[in-house]
């Protein structure tokens, strides 16, 4: 019986040992497969750091190279606005400079930027400007180059753009044949010290530069006259008032034209031929001009140069071109010489042109607005 028990009692044993046996080969089968598991996550979150690493370091690259090129682009846009910049200012100076007449402005902004503070004069000239635009209709102004050619270039720029056709003495003449006349039919040799303005040009060949200065005054004033769209026709002035060398032939030939009105009023005096207009009466009188030489030499050689034209010239231009001048001189303002006609006489038939000027020196064009 005893042994029946131990036998028994040694089965179960046995049959403990093995399941304990099957329990710890189970255990090491689980373990090993978890093991295996956390080996696989580990390898794969290994490989994705190590992808990851370089994808990153490809990421920051190409970032970096983004901004580079960011930078650099936003660099070099910058650097060409700034040379566009200069170079549209450097083209607005270069168009400003040689462009003698300028494109119009408000006149009473004009009259704020130059005439500030609260001085006497300058009170006086923004009243005067005020009296421009609230009654006689003037809102804006042409500025004019600051040369002693001034008064000519804001005559004959209006003349131009206007499309104001010869003088009627002019169609009845060739006027290139007038240097030639005076010099050969007159005998006026010494017209050889003639002065071209600031040239200051004499000699000989003055004969042939005063026939290319008419020339060239013939030629302009006939094509833009005959031009009959506004538009064109201030165009063809604004390319003409830009070239410094034809401007200057222009106003050389008007400087000529007087002085051959003159010899020819010289010549009726003296003759006591027909009577000649009162102006020439009071040119003559003059000291300084009592006879063609001196008012060339005294006067007209230095238009241009260190003078503008006077009063007494004046009255003659306008006489000459068979305009009615018109001058607000502001200086003048609250005085009967604030307004005054170069010339004088009133024609119906005759154009006006308006000139304004604050000194009897330098002249502007003044553009009426109703």
């Amino acid at each position: 019986m005893q042994r029946r028990h131990d036998r028994k009692a040694s089965k179960n044993r046995d049959q403990s040992t093995e399941q304990e046996k099957r329990s710890r080969i189970n255990h090491s089968k689980r373990s090993v497969g978890k093991h295996e598991v956390r080996s696989w996550t580990t390898a794969t979150k290994q490989s994705l750091c190590l992808v990851w690493q370089k994808v990153k370091v490809q990421l920051m690259l190409s970032m970096s190279f983004l901004i580079a090129v960011f930078w650099y682009c936003r660099r070099l846009y910058s650097l060409l606005a700034q040379l566009l910049k200069r170079w549209s200012n450097y083209l607005q100076r270069k168009l400003i400079r040689n462009l003698s007449v300028l494109t119009e402005v408000d006149l009473l902004g004009y009259s704020a930027r130059e005439w500030k503070g609260e001085t006497k004069q300058a009170k006086h000239m923004r009243e005067a400007y005020e009296e421009l635009f609230w009654s006689c209709h003037i809102k804006y102004l042409r500025q004019v180059r600051r040369d002693n050619y001034c008064v000519l270039r804001a005559v004959l720029f209006q003349i131009f753009s206007q499309g104001i056709p010869f003088p009627s003495w002019m169609k009845e003449r060739d006027i290139l044949k007038l240097p030639e006349k005076l010099l050969y039919s007159q005998g006026c040799n010494w017209i050889q010290q003639y002065s071209f303005g600031p040239e200051r040009y004499t000699g000989p060949n003055a004969f042939g530069k005063l026939r290319k200065c008419m020339e060239t005054l013939k030629a302009h004033w006939t094509e833009i006259s005959a031009t009959k769209d506004h538009e064109e026709r201030g165009n063809m002035c604004n390319a003409l008032f830009s070239d410094e060398s034809k401007e200057h032939k222009l106003y050389e030939a008007i400087k000529f034209i007087m002085l051959y009105e003159v010899v020819e009023a010289y010549e009726q005096i003296k003759n006591r031929e027909e009577p000649i207009h009162n102006l020439f009466s009071l040119l003559l009188a003059r000291d300084s001009s009592s006879d063609p030489l001196s008012f060339m030499m005294n006067h007209l050689n230095s238009i241009g140069d260190s003078i503008c034209l006077d009063q007494v010239e004046l009255f003659l231009l306008g006489y000459l071109l068979e305009v009615k001048i018109r001058v607000y001189r502001l200086h003048r303002f609250n005085t009967e010489e604030f307004q005054v006609n170069y010339p004088d006489e009133y024609r119906r038939e005759r154009n006006e042109i308006s000139l304004l000027t604050e000194d009897d020196r330098y002249y502007h064009i003044p553009l009426f607005r109703t």
